[in-house]
């Protein structure tokens, strides 16, 4: 529980000091200069969707090719999952989820914020 913490935290901080650097550039607000922006909701939903989407193949993969499985990398990398439980199951889905909006605040902040400053113009 606190790695998604941690993680919830660093984003917010994150994502509040790119906020208030670069205003309204950092959701991907068209400010009028013609600059391209990633909307960062849009870019949340499918980077979130893509690590769930990813995380039910290579669960089924497992399952399905045991000698090849990858479910001792989850767990370093989920923390909190355990292979083959329910409630192991759900932490791991939710933590993709939420890795996915990680990314997406981050990287897409990041990229409107140094967009927003004209850089490379």
């Amino acid at each position: 529980m606190m790695p998604i913490l941690y993680f919830t935290a660093v984003a917010a901080i994150l994502f509040l000091a790119l906020r208030m650097t670069c205003g309204a550039c950092v959701m991907g607000a068209n400010d009028g200069t013609g600059r391209a922006y990633l909307p960062i909701v849009p870019l949340g939903w499918a980077l979130s969707l893509f690590l769930v989407l990813t995380y039910l193949v290579c669960i089924a993969f497992d399952l399905i090719f045991p000698g090849y499985a990858m479910y001792e990398v989850w767990s370093g990398l989920l923390p909190g999952f355990v292979w083959l439980t329910p409630v192991g199951f759900i932490i791991g889905l939710v933590e993709s989820f939420l890795y996915g909006w990680y990314a997406a605040l981050i990287f897409g902040g990041l990229y409107n914020a140094i967009a927003g400053r004209g850089a490379g113009a």
